[in-house]
């Protein structure tokens, strides 16, 4: 019986069916994480920054019409405020997976970052 339990737990386990990429963005600009995740139940995506749920105005989660995952969306860019490692969660009740990116805020011009990709 345990094993069954055990399968079925596993079965249902959230998994990433896309993962945010780490960024490059410029200053008083706009970047864009997306993650997606799969499992039954239907997995909750959440965002972290440094360990703390991202809130502000300049932060806006844009949820799948699908409930399947979100796009975290920065703008404006501020170099220092928003250089950072951004988590993404995936929960249900089966379990908990987790993937992060790196956001890197360039002062400057947008020919310089695109240089920089």
């Amino acid at each position: 019986m345990w094993l069954f339990r055990w399968y079925d737990e596993v079965k249902g386990m959230p998994h990433f069916i896309k993962s945010p990429e780490d960024q490059i963005g410029i200053s008083g600009g706009v970047a864009s994480f997306v993650c997606q995740a799969s499992g039954d139940p239907k997995p909750r995506i959440t965002w972290m920054k440094k360990g703390k749920k991202v809130s502000s105005q300049r932060f806006e989660v844009i949820e799948f019409d699908d409930g399947s995952g979100s796009v975290l969306r920065i703008q404006p860019l501020r170099t220092h405020r928003d250089e950072a490692i951004y988590e993404c969660t995936a929960t249900n009740s089966a379990g908990e997976i987790n993937t992060s990116a790196k956001l890197t805020v360039l002062e400057g011009t947008t020919g310089e970052a695109q240089c920089l990709r």
